[in-house]
């Protein structure tokens, strides 16, 4: 695969084998900065696997991923934000704290952090919500809080693993919207989602 020196992120022939059963054969793929880059497949495609070879979570058994430029690295974590199909958040939390929780835990605290915060919670409407509990906000508006722990401590790149899952036309609607926004800005994005429309409707 040739390299573009304008490539964020490059898989290049990576191999992931689970005892006998091989998730991935020969994976290539290259992300852009600034393009939104989807993964289309069925279950047991490989997809999450992938996407955590990506993110460090477990490694691959052969091939090389490059990410801006040089191998994959252990501080290139804080450069990636990562929202896995399984959502991590604390129930009991408001949303505002879970917030600055999630950005401190990639490095980020201050008060320049809250107004961002605060920014990303007004594009999603959600500004009225800050002192609400997680688990008092609807499904939606809990995808919503988990992509702006996604992306709020300022990642060049972002995962985004089934963002689309089982919430409603305007939550998927504000997500495209902040995706294209976030392009327009530079970043890599990988997206993962079994909404063929919906997916093919945000990614280049």
């Amino acid at each position: 695969m040739p390299r573009n020196m304008n490539d964020l992120l490059i898989v290049k022939d990576v191999v992931k084998q689970y005892g006998d059963y091989t998730a991935l054969t020969n994976a290539n793929i290259s992300v852009p900065k600034g393009s939104i880059y989807g993964l289309l497949g069925p279950n047991g495609a490989g997809k999450t696997t992938l996407m955590r070879i990506i993110n460090q979570i477990t490694a691959p058994d052969s091939g090389e991923v490059i990410f801006d430029g040089e191998p994959l690295q252990k501080y290139h974590i804080s450069e990636i934000g990562y929202m896995p199909e399984e959502r991590g958040l604390y129930k009991k939390m408001k949303v505002l704290d879970l917030l600055m929780f999630f950005a401190e835990i990639k490095g980020k605290t201050g008060e320049a952090v809250k107004e961002k915060a605060l920014e990303y919670l007004k594009k999603f409407s959600l500004l009225d919500r800050k002192n609400a509990k997680i688990e008092d906000l609807s499904k939606g508006n809990q995808q919503k809080v988990q992509f702006i722990a996604t992306v709020l401590h300022d990642p060049e790149f972002i995962i985004l693993d089934e963002p689309f899952a089982g919430i409603d036309p305007i939550s998927v609607s504000d997500i495209q919207r902040i995706t294209a926004y976030l392009k327009q800005n530079g970043l890599g994005i990988l997206i993962s989602d079994h909404n063929v429309r919906e997916t093919l409707g945000t990614c280049d």
